[in-house]
């Protein structure tokens, strides 16, 4: 773990509960399962709700490993939105340096 994970890792600490919150503006929170781990994971994040879904960007991309479950194909994940987690599909998206993961919630609601 170098030392960029170090400080997000401590970060996201104090930043979970603040996105679970809602009142910390775009901030939320996402969780996914590892692509080769299988672990569960949650991780705050900027989310912006467009549609039937939303826009996760994706700040120092090739400095973060966590979106690369959403290359390809995309994978399942969940988000919390106005207080209650929605499933839904995230699919990265490279634009030369820029990354976003796209996200399409499931058509039920929980």
């Amino acid at each position: 773990m170098n030392l960029l994970q170090k400080a997000a890792r401590a970060v996201n600490t104090v930043v979970t509960p603040l996105a679970r919150s809602g009142r910390f503006g775009p901030m939320t929170e996402i969780s996914y399962r590892g692509r080769r781990s299988g672990t569960e994971f949650r991780l705050p994040v900027a989310f912006r709700p467009a549609g039937d879904g939303g826009v996760i960007r994706v700040e120092l991309p090739d400095r973060k490993n966590w979106w690369r479950n959403f290359t390809g194909e995309g994978a399942p994940l969940r988000v919390r939105v106005d207080g209650a987690e929605r499933t839904g599909h995230g699919v990265a998206v490279r634009d030369g340096r820029q990354v976003r993961v796209d996200v399409r919630f499931d058509t039920a609601r929980p």
